[in-house]
């Protein structure tokens, strides 16, 4: 999974309670009194009685003690005690009254036979690539059991060639090297964490004739820099590393040898050799323990201040005179991937399914990534249990998952969803998502059409430190640290924007495969995260650094119990397309603005080449290696979007006038119209994907979000459009803008569909 931040904040930003109290006094109302989104006002007061019952239930030392017990040993997909936490979940799932199983794939996943780096000039050093156990963590010291640190779906490789520093690796740090006379072909790049995802490392460095990449930890960005480090404070020690997937997951997600169809015993399987998603070059994780001599050994020009982390040494972007030598060989074994999957069958619709998951194998003991929230979602289950012994039952059908697999590249949900693909299209209305979980703020992304949905369950759910809901604690935060238009529109509205997904998470398959509208929910930013994929990551961490009381376990149980129950038994779906519609307006804004900016930057840029003043910004008496001029940047018409985002505004407003009217009247469809409703309702998402996909990668669907092609974990909306424009692709951005004014011109039918339902038309 990602590391968890709160967008735009830093990580240990603590706000006030002057201040938060002076944001939020601002004539909040008792939310008892508050309509819920898809319900009449009796329906309302009675699903608020049956939230009650459920918060009783819940029980913040169920999560400790299965924290302990999750927790006890390392799990990845494939290891024993994974395979042993898998029957304890489904037996708990069971004792609870779930029709529960444990659904298997054959998945691909290589482990370390040879791990070696030498510095080999101009002094020799060989890195330690472990990490030590220390004293207080009662299982840092479990190294027979331990996945050692590496990256998986790395290739094999044995290469010698000079280091160059290339700072997070991204296509821009590439770009940045150019124009000083850096080329990376033939040579191993050192690159830090941060600034996108992984995978992209490698990635981006083999494009650029990179024989091989290396990956460390900075102390600024989660070590020494942040705070104490592990024992003493939560922050990465000197030895830790972060393990984790390369995989070129914006590719596809998954098994890398089923993309598309679900990896069970029978499935076709491309050759090792043939499948795309794995690295080009060899690449390997390192500590900043490891990384800091060849740092030091590193000449060249000084890197750019931006680029300087928190090592005692001047950051020099080399080359050489430091030459490594990167050994790497694996085991390419296929191993059982076990996902949990736990029943409650509706009483009035059982074929419209609530989904709502968490991961439950780890890199090495994984106790906020993720037990922290698997066990929350086990206490909500259970507490949802403990409601159907009293006599109640769901509506609709709920579904809880416990992920296999996840950690690799989402291998468990991929490959569930890809297998169950058609079942999953006809009968799932949401997923809900967590992942690891700490103390602090809401946070919370997904499918805009459940905005306002999610934002009514965080008005509801109080937060345990400061007594306001979550929501308006939320909300606070983000107006204290916002400026400019973002504040603007924070202080017009009473709730708060959810982010867009892009991936690194088990919604990734639901969402952008299916069209399943998805939320990711989780806690943080007052937590000490810096054992992220280590062998740190321990139950003595999480109860000293992120959550010692779980009481924002408990909030998380709370919240996505809401979310399922309201789901559940709404009379109407709780979907809502006005902020939709918004916020596909501002992205449309966003592309056109880009578009824009960079035919003023081509502009420049070429005057700038033609008149001979292309300088380091730095150092005004140093020449850049001049660029080759760029072809000008057409103007784009971007009027099929304008033109189809009005339709859905249109569309929106009339299905908003409509749903209050019914809900102010009590005049609901009758039951057979509610249901072919809900069809519309629960498959609108469905109305945002094209079967062909996303240029160049056709198992994205969706046309509204989607991973970047260089981002990995980042989100680009208007995904076909953005990218092309991106990419300087003029053609191929006027064809995506057409294709996805299409999409938003369909789902606009759509709800104009379901508000001629509401009208009894």
């Amino acid at each position: 999974m990602p590391k968890r931040t709160l967008r735009g904040t830093p990580s240990r930003l603590i706000l006030p309670v002057f201040v938060l109290m002076a944001v939020v006094a601002t004539g909040a109302t008792d939310s008892n009194e508050q309509p819920l989104l898809g319900f009449s006002k009796a329906g309302a007061a009675e699903q608020r009685a049956l939230e009650s019952r459920f918060d009783a239930a819940l029980r913040a030392d169920n999560l400790r003690e299965w924290m302990k017990r999750l927790a006890a040993r390392p799990h990845p997909v494939g290891s024993p005690w994974g395979d042993e936490n898998a029957r304890f979940m489904l037996d708990l799932f069971r004792s609870w009254g779930y029709d529960a199983r444990i659904e298997e794939f054959q998945v691909l996943f290589p482990t370390p036979k040879l791990r070696r780096l030498e510095m080999i000039a101009p002094e020799p050093f060989t890195a330690q690539l472990a990490e030590t156990a220390v004293p207080g963590d009662a299982t840092s010291g479990q190294t027979a059991d331990q996945l050692p640190i590496y990256n998986a779906y790395s290739v094999d490789g044995d290469v010698t060639g000079e280091l160059v520093y290339v700072n997070y690796g991204v296509p821009r740090d590439y770009e940045d090297l150019e124009r000083r006379g850096i080329d990376v072909r033939g040579k191993i790049v050192l690159a830090r964490y941060g600034g996108s995802w992984r995978g992209i490392k490698p990635k981006v460095a083999a494009e650029h004739g990179a024989i091989g990449c290396l990956i460390y930890s900075d102390p600024r960005d989660d070590g020494y820099y942040q705070g104490e480090v592990y024992p003493e404070g939560g922050w990465r020690p000197e030895q830790g590393a972060q393990r984790g997937s390369v995989a070129d997951m914006p590719l596809y997600p998954g098994d890398p040898l089923t993309p598309g169809v679900g990896a069970t015993p029978g499935a076709k399987r491309l050759p090792l050799k043939e499948a795309p998603t794995l690295t080009k070059i060899p690449v390997l994780p390192i500590s900043y323990g490891d990384a800091l001599p060849l740092l030091r050994a590193l000449g060249g020009p000084m890197a750019p201040e931006g680029w300087r982390g928190a090592l005692p040494v001047p950051y020099r972007l080399g080359p050489g005179p430091a030459k490594v030598r990167l050994q790497l060989a694996f085991d390419w074994k296929t191993v059982t991937a076990k996902n949990v999957i736990a029943v409650l069958r509706g009483a009035e619709r059982p074929d419209e399914w609530i989904l709502r998951g968490n991961h439950h194998d780890a890199w090495v003991n994984g106790a906020t990534d993720p037990v922290s929230g698997m066990v929350a979602v086990l206490e909500e289950a259970r507490a949802v249990g403990e409601l159907v012994k009293s006599g109640w039952r769901p509506r609709r059908t709920l579904v809880y998952a416990g992920w296999d697999a996840e950690e690799p590249g989402l291998l468990g949900s991929v490959e569930w969803a890809e297998a169950n693909a058609a079942l999953l299209r006809d009968k799932a209305v949401a997923y809900i998502n967590s992942d690891s979980n700490g103390r602090g703020f809401f946070e919370v992304g997904g499918s805009h059409t459940l905005e306002q949905f999610i934002n009514q369950v965080g008005r509801d759910v109080p937060d345990p430190q400061t007594k306001v809901s979550v929501l308006e604690r939320l909300r606070a935060r983000l107006i204290v640290d916002s400026r400019g238009n973002e504040l603007r529109e924070l202080r017009s509205r009473a709730d708060v924007p959810i982010y867009p997904l892009g991936s690194g998470s088990d919604y990734s398959p639901f969402l952008q495969h299916l069209g399943i509208a998805v939320l990711n929910i989780s806690y943080g930013g007052e937590d000490e995260y810096g054992q992220y994929h280590s062998a740190y990551d321990s139950y003595d961490h999480y109860i000293r650094f992120m959550d010692p009381t779980f009481d924002y376990g408990i909030a998380l149980a709370k919240t996505g119990g809401r979310a399922v129950l309201r789901l559940a038994q709404a009379d109407v779906l709780p979907f809502e397309f006005t902020r939709f519609a918004t916020t596909v307006g501002r992205y449309v804004d966003e592309v056109e603005s880009l578009a824009g900016t960079l035919r003023e930057e081509t502009e420049e840029r070429n005057r700038r080449i033609r008149e001979g003043l292309y300088e380091l910004a730095d150092d005004p008496n140093r020449k850049l290696v001049v660029p080759k001029p760029q072809d000008p940047v057409p103007h784009l018409n971007f009027a099929p979007l304008r033109n189809a985002v009005a339709a859905v505004e249109k569309s929106a407003r009339a299905y908003d006038q409509a749903l209050a009217a019914a809900a102010q009247e009590g005049r609901w469809p009758a039951a057979g119209e509610r249901q072919r409703l809900d069809a519309i309702l629960m498959k609108m998402e469905r109305a945002l994907t094209r079967k062909e996909g996303l240029p160049r990668r056709p198992w994205y669907v969706h046309h509204v979000y989607a991973p970047g092609f260089y981002t990995g974990y980042g989100v680009k909306t208007l995904p076909g459009v953005r990218e092309a424009i991106e990419q300087r692709q003029w053609k191929e951005a006027e064809e995506q803008v057409a294709i996805t004014a299409r999409v938003l011109e369909g789902f606009a039918k759509e709800v104009e569909r379901a508000a001629a339902l509401l009208r009894g038309e």
